[in-house]
Parts: C-alpha cells; structure tokens; sequence
C-alpha cells in the first residue's frame, strides 16, 4: 500500500512601488493549467512545485525565472499555505520580494496565458486558492493558514 505525502510548492508575491502585485492567469484547460489543485482559468503568482533537493529559496527564484524572466534580488518568506482536498494535500510556501529586475514576459505559454500587475485591494477573479491564502495571510500578517 502506497503512503501518499503532501506536496510542496512555492510561489512569489512580487509588490512593485505602486504597490501593485504581479499576477498571471493560468490556463483554461485543466492539462495545461497543470495543477493537481485545479486551478484552471484562476489568477495566480508565479511559483510552481519544489525540486527534490532544492532550498525553498532557490525554488522560489527558480521558478520566478521559468515564468516570468524576472529575478528576485531578495526573497522573504512570510505565508504557509495548507491546501487539503479530497485527493490531493500541498504545503505552498509564499516569499515576498519588492526588489526585483525584468520585466513580466510569459516564458510558459501553456501553463500561463498573461501577466499583469494589479492594486493589491482590486484583484481579480477567480484566484487560485493557494495564491488567495497568500494575500490573506499578508493583509492578516500572519504566517500559517490552514485548510479549511
């Protein structure tokens, strides 16, 4: 019998000096969006699963790169997610940067369809659920937020 484990994904809360943060909205069809939360047609950070071996740190820039060519000149963390459903169970770490270089490009077009930076208290609709727990914890300024 297979012992099933969470898994660990991370995502990036980039806040620019407007205060606006950087969203992309995953793709319409569930293969692409390719999230085992399923998150199709939801607005989401950039971030993704944990490689094993990886520092959280590191996934966190890595994935920041894939998918927008951005980097992060420093990455803070400050939201643990915890996401059970039914069939699935993720622990998403939230870093948040405000000094960051590039511009957003969409470098995972079938993952991602766009980028676009959003008042923090204006955002869109849907969101994904582990990228909703991360702005809750922020305006909360707590750290954990458990499943529901």
């Amino acid at each position: 019998m297979e012992t099933r484990k969470p898994g660990v994904g991370v995502g990036v809360m980039l806040i620019n000096k407007k205060g606006d943060v950087l969203l992309g909205r995953r793709h319409h069809d569930p293969a692409k969006a390719d999230s085992a939360l399923h998150g199709e047609g939801t607005w989401t950070f950039p971030g993704g699963k944990l490689d094993f071996g990886e520092s959280v740190f590191s996934g966190a820039a890595r994935e920041l790169m894939e998918e927008t060519g951005m980097a992060a000149k420093g990455l803070e963390l400050f939201s643990v997610g915890n996401e059970i459903r039914h069939d699935v169970h993720f622990i998403t770490l939230g870093f948040l940067s405000r000094d960051f270089t590039g511009e957003p490009k969409v470098r995972e077009p079938d993952e991602i369809t766009e980028w676009r930076w959003f008042p923090l208290n204006q955002l869109p609709e849907p969101m994904f659920p582990p990228a909703r727990k991360m702005v809750e914890n922020y305006k909360s300024q707590r750290l954990i937020a458990d499943s529901e």
